[in-house]
């Protein structure tokens, strides 16, 4: 839905030249698409087939389950709705044509992200709570620095084992129920 200059504004970020921000504000700009096709081509993306079920387990073993996600947002609020999990991530205006960052954080010492990850991490410990960060890609760096327990695959595993920052790897959602709730 838009031109491959998105790849250069990808790679920027890759290398942390650019932070997440600047990198989808400008990859927003490039997407040429209505509102109905890019919700109908976000929904060809499949979802792991055990999200639903680690969801379901954890809230019923009374864990907060919360999906944070550093991305235009739409998409993530949609997949989520079923399971009823709450969903914190940047927010699309299609009226407007505006990619907005209703959870960034200036006073984050890198304020550069659309969505601070450590935010609700740091919250969630501050109530005394033992956090789990359940990750794959770039933007979960920073949270896998705070999280009490970090599971790890894709982008964020190699990173991890090059950052030296403990982590327990993953290929699916299912190993990670199993994981931390031994079923």
């Amino acid at each position: 839905f838009g031109s491959q200059e998105w790849r250069a504004l990808d790679e920027q970020y890759g290398a942390g030249l650019i932070g997440s921000r600047e990198c989808l504000g400008d990859e927003w700009e490039l997407i040429d698409g209505s509102e109905a096709a890019l919700r109908a081509a976000a929904r060809e993306v499949p979802l792991d087939p055990g999200f639903g079920d680690l969801v379901r387990s954890l809230q019923a073993a009374g864990a907060e389950v919360t999906v944070v996600s550093d991305g235009f947002g739409f998409y993530v609020e949609e997949a989520c709705a079923p399971v009823g999990v709450d969903v914190l991530t940047n927010a699309v205006d299609f009226d407007a044509g505006e990619l907005g960052f209703p959870h960034e954080n200036w006073c984050c010492p890198c304020s550069t992200c659309g969505m601070c990850k450590q935010a609700p991490i740091k919250d969630a410990r501050h109530r005394g709570m033992t956090t789990v960060l359940v990750g794959d890609g770039i933007s979960d760096r920073k949270a896998a620095l705070l999280a009490d327990v970090v599971f790890a695959k894709d982008q964020l595993r190699d990173w991890c084992e090059r950052a030296g920052v403990a982590h327990r790897r993953f290929d699916d959602l299912d190993e990670v129920r199993a994981a931390l709730l031994g079923s």
